[in-house]
């Protein structure tokens, strides 16, 4: 993956996206600190990690940073794998405050999903999310929303959402339902994509719709999920203050 060089905010600064590399390692505080900062704000937690995790992430290839002129973190995230690398996982998406709204998140995840696909090119690339804005990054590079089924089994995966907020709402339906919503990229489609593009003729006019994988259209759905999450935050939260009120009685 070769190093990539953008232009940033209005005063001009670029930024760089790479793979993080031991000169980045003393950057790993002041990421965890920006992870819980943000944590807070949203009331959903990005999951907890430590210096030294990141650390680790960083010495094995599998960490993404954006670094500005001065050398100084702007946006990170970084690789997990699950089930003997069965599944892949960009987690822990960070961009500073400052630096928002100017595409760092969108360069920062497709050089994560790039380097995913380098390293585990027959993996299916998962995540998790209730950011809206994440979604619609993530639908681009041809992510489709999914049932929590399809995601990993192995509690290792799972206990990265321990630090949310909204951790009992995801225990309370036995790992089924959560605020979050799910979705997966399968090579496996690009595979079969491939394939009825050598194998069939082009397709004609009459040809049915439904014959052809055009893939989740995000900006049609958006209105959809935005209406989605809403239920899910009224029903669960409903739940939730219930259940104080019966611990209080």
């Amino acid at each position: 993956m070769k190093t990539l060089e953008v232009l940033g905010n209005p005063t001009e600064q670029k930024y760089t996206v790479q793979a993080a590399t031991s000169e980045h390692l003393h950057l790993a505080e002041a990421i965890c600190h920006e992870m819980e900062e943000s944590a807070k704000a949203r009331g959903t937690g990005i999951a907890k990690r430590s210096p030294e995790y990141l650390r680790v992430k960083i010495n094995e290839g599998k960490a993404i940073i954006a670094t500005d002129n001065n050398g100084d973190f702007v946006g990170f995230c970084y690789i997990e794998t699950w089930e003997h690398g069965n599944f892949v996982a960009n987690s822990g998406l960070i961009v500073k405050p400052e630096w928002r709204q100017y595409g760092v998140a969108k360069k920062v995840k497709e050089f994560a999903f790039q380097l995913s696909r380098t390293k585990y090119p027959d993996a299916k690339i998962i995540g998790i999310t209730t950011s809206l804005a994440v979604m619609k990054i993530n639908s681009e590079l041809g992510y489709e929303p999914t049932t929590f089924s399809r995601l990993p089994v192995d509690d290792a995966f799972w206990n990265g959402c321990k630090s949310c907020v909204n951790y009992d709402v995801l225990s309370r339906t036995d790992r089924k339902l959560c605020l979050c919503t799910g979705m997966i990229f399968d090579p496996e489609w690009e595979k079969k994509a491939k394939e009825r593009t050598e194998e069939e003729p082009a397709p004609t006019q009459e040809t049915s719709k439904q014959e052809i994988h055009s893939g989740w259209n995000f900006l049609k759905d958006v209105k959809v999920l935005e209406r989605l999450k809403s239920i899910k935050e009224k029903l669960f939260l409903r739940l939730k203050s219930r259940k104080s009120e019966r611990e209080l009685a």
